[in-house]
């Protein structure tokens, strides 16, 4: 036994080192999805002002992200079996930190964009890899509630950049740069403490995962991994469900700061404390709905968070009293993070540990691809209209198409 599994036993033996893991992959969404992504929107209105960029163009760096990560998708597979989760996930999170750093200093759109694809090939191979290691620490009753606490760690980091943000451009003639610099700086602290505390399995610890015993294994996968033809069926399934969160909720992510500052009247103080609230909401949307999926079924779980962001899309979309908008911010925030968390448990509880890092990556490939879609066609559709409204009713409906399908999951045996 070497010395990290020492570490893994020694002094943590009253607490299972999993939730430690689990706690760790918190604070690596909060900084590789959370930071890294989902401040865009609250830099984009300041940055778009300063650097006098379209609607098209402002699309234009959040598709550039998204394409990094799903560059970065397609070889998480074999970097984690080549390097392990442990040493890619510290390495990844640092690329995210410098290149953030670098956008502070950045004087062109073109440059802004090449660093932001890097950014976004940082988060795809630190965040991939975190769920897929959380899920191999849990067992399948206990999966959904450890998936959906790392999940709050974007919310977080939405309730930081919401006040954060606003705050440096009322102190600094350019706060957003100033911005950038603070956030990297945050992500490399980070990376730093995921090297220091993640283990690559409970094996390497000589642990079994959280919940399971030597006389109750998890058996719950047994015949996704009998059935080649199920297999394949169950895969593709998830992927379309998750593409269609993909698409969707980047949308709502991307764009609802700047329209309620250019479209709706709000100041950006005001636009960033309702992000601030979306942030606080979506504390509870991961362990909440995580929580429900363990003990009443994914695919419930799936079919109530689906519809309740369908309503949040719609009611942005329409032409509404101000009432409605606070509405539609609080639908969005309950449910936010919660479907990645579920799909992560599901696909755990489908395939097991053995096989969740590969199908996860595959299905986390095409949500990437619903990622680059959405925010550009969304720009475009608002650049063409003047308005975001076609863009939030085309999630909407997109949302209810989610919901249709989640029904229709195939049954776990």
């Amino acid at each position: 036994m070497d010395s990290h599994n020492i570490s893994c036993k020694k002094g943590f033996s009253s607490v299972h080192y999993g939730w430690y893991v689990m706690a760790t992959g918190t604070l690596c969404l909060f900084a590789s999805l959370g930071l890294g992504r989902f401040s865009l929107g609250m830099l984009l209105p300041s940055m778009g002002r300063a650097l006098q960029l379209s609607y098209l163009q402002m699309g234009l760096i959040g598709t550039l992200n998204f394409i990094g990560y799903l560059l970065a998708v397609l070889l998480c597979g074999r970097l984690t079996r080549r390097f392990g989760a442990r040493r890619l996930i510290g390495t990844a999170m640092a690329v995210i930190g410098v290149s953030m750093l670098l956008i502070g200093w950045a004087r062109n759109l073109y440059l802004i964009l090449a660093l932001y694809l890097l950014t976004g090939i940082g988060s795809g191979l630190s965040n991939v890899p975190m769920v897929s290691l959380v899920s191999c620490w849990f067992v399948g009753n206990k999966r959904g509630l450890a998936t959906g606490f790392v999940a709050i760690g974007n919310g977080f980091a939405i309730i930081l950049s919401g006040r954060l943000i606003p705050y440096l451009n009322t102190v600094y003639e350019q706060g957003w740069r100033v911005s950038w610099l603070v956030l990297g700086a945050i992500v490399l602290c980070v990376a730093a403490i995921c090297s220091l505390i993640l283990r690559n399995s409970p094996q390497e610890c000589g642990l079994l995962p959280v919940g399971m015993t030597e006389s109750h294994p998890d058996k719950r996968h047994t015949a996704f991994t009998e059935s080649p033809r199920l297999r394949s069926s169950i895969v593709l399934h998830c992927a379309a469900i998750y593409f269609l969160f993909g698409f969707t909720y980047v949308i709502y992510t991307t764009f609802i700061v700047t329209t309620l500052v250019q479209e709706k009247g709000f100041s950006e103080a005001v636009a960033g404390n309702f992000w601030s609230w979306v942030g606080l909401l979506s504390l509870f949307s991961g362990p909440v709905f995580g929580i429900f999926s363990d003990r009443f079924g994914r695919r419930p779980a799936l079919m109530l968070v689906f519809a309740i962001q369908s309503v949040s899309y719609l009611l942005i979309a329409l032409d509404l009293p101000r009432i409605f908008l606070y509405l539609s911010i609080g639908c969005y925030g309950i449910v936010v993070w919660s479907v990645p968390a579920i799909m992560a448990a599901l696909v755990g509880d489908y395939a097991g540990a053995e096989r969740v890092a590969a199908i996860f990556g595959f299905i986390t490939f095409v949500f990437g691809l619903g990622q680059v879609i959405g925010p550009f066609l969304a720009g475009l559709l608002a650049e063409t209209t003047g308005s975001f409204a076609g863009s939030f009713l085309m999630a909407a409906v997109l949302a209810l198409t989610a919901v249709f399908l989640s029904a229709f999951l195939p049954k776990k045996h």
